[in-house]
């Protein structure tokens, strides 16, 4: 489906039928909806448009299957520390064979991003306050980090 066919059938139903019917066919395809889309049932302008962003990044991603989309999920749901998040994309991927292992491995990778993170975060912070190159850690020029034609090094020492 296209964007053009998901705006002609919002057009031809309107905003409330298009909202079932969207709800049902993540239903279908997930074998739950999550809470999310439940909760903004009530505002049915809202759940469309967020469900036509899902959409399109989803065509997007027309590349990746639903196996690798939720393995992404359960990876992103773990580093965001979002549990309902994760719980209901574990029940899925686990509902379309995705093994344990499999999941395992994609929460390991998720922990070692965000340790990753904390860390990148951490020590520029702490390099923020060195003067000069960050990477030879000369002060007042002289970087012996690829000088350029100029005597400067290409991180403004």
């Amino acid at each position: 489906m296209s964007l053009e066919d998901d705006l002609e059938r919002i057009l031809d139903k309107g905003v409330e039928k298009s909202a079932e019917d969207m709800i049902k066919v993540v239903e279908e395809a997930y074998g739950e909806v999550p809470y999310i889309f439940n909760y903004m049932k009530k505002s049915p302008e809202l759940l469309v448009t967020k469900m036509l962003q899902n959409g399109a990044i989803l065509r997007s991603a027309k590349s990746l299957d639903m196996r690798t989309v939720e393995l992404i999920s359960i990876g992103i749901a773990a580093a965001i520390r979002c549990s309902h998040c994760l719980e209901m994309h574990i029940r899925i991927a686990s509902r379309i064979g995705i093994t344990d292992e499999e999941i395992a491995a994609v929460l390991f990778i998720a922990g070692n991003m965000v340790n990753a993170s904390v860390l990148a975060a951490a020590t520029r912070e702490l390099d923020d306050k060195v003067e000069g190159c960050k990477i030879c850690r000369i002060e007042n020029g002289g970087c012996q980090v690829d000088e350029e034609e100029n005597g400067e090094g290409p991180y403004g020492c």
